[in-house]
């Protein structure tokens, strides 16, 4: 077992330091916030960080499906969840991962049989104003 003597405690900490400090330097700061940061940063900095690395920064980063699989599940939760506001933001990322119109308004017609009724009207009035921004 190794003592720690201060002396090789005061240099390990010194080297330490160096390396942070290095890597702060190199660091740049992002140039656009994201719209995590956007949406939620300056009330919840950590839930916008955690949006940022892990659900965006390893979730949808994960190779064992694609990101337009990814979009098709997620639109589907969020349309059996009844979450228009979200859903909103999902649809736009759906269409940028290659999903198109008529898939994702015949997924919201099937999930109509199996997340209710409601639940698809909602989503069809969300989708008629996206797609209508894609025009």
């Amino acid at each position: 077992m190794k003592i720690l003597t201060p002396r090789l405690l005061l240099v390990t900490l010194l080297s330490f330091g160096s390396v942070l400090t290095s890597h702060a330097e190199t660091a740049k700061p992002a140039a656009t916030p994201s719209r995590a940061q956007q949406l939620m940063g300056d009330i919840a900095p950590k839930m916008a960080q955690l949006t940022d690395d892990v659900l965006y920064g390893d979730i949808w980063q994960r190779p064992e499906l694609s990101k337009r699989d990814r979009s098709l599940i997620t639109v589907s939760a969020l349309i059996a969840m009844n979450r228009p506001d979200q859903l909103r933001s999902h649809l736009r990322l759906a269409r940028q991962n290659g999903l198109t119109e008529q898939e994702l308004t015949e997924t919201i017609t099937h999930l109509a049989f199996y997340s209710g009724w409601p639940n698809s009207v909602t989503a069809i009035a969300v989708a008629k104003e996206v797609f209508k921004e894609d025009k």
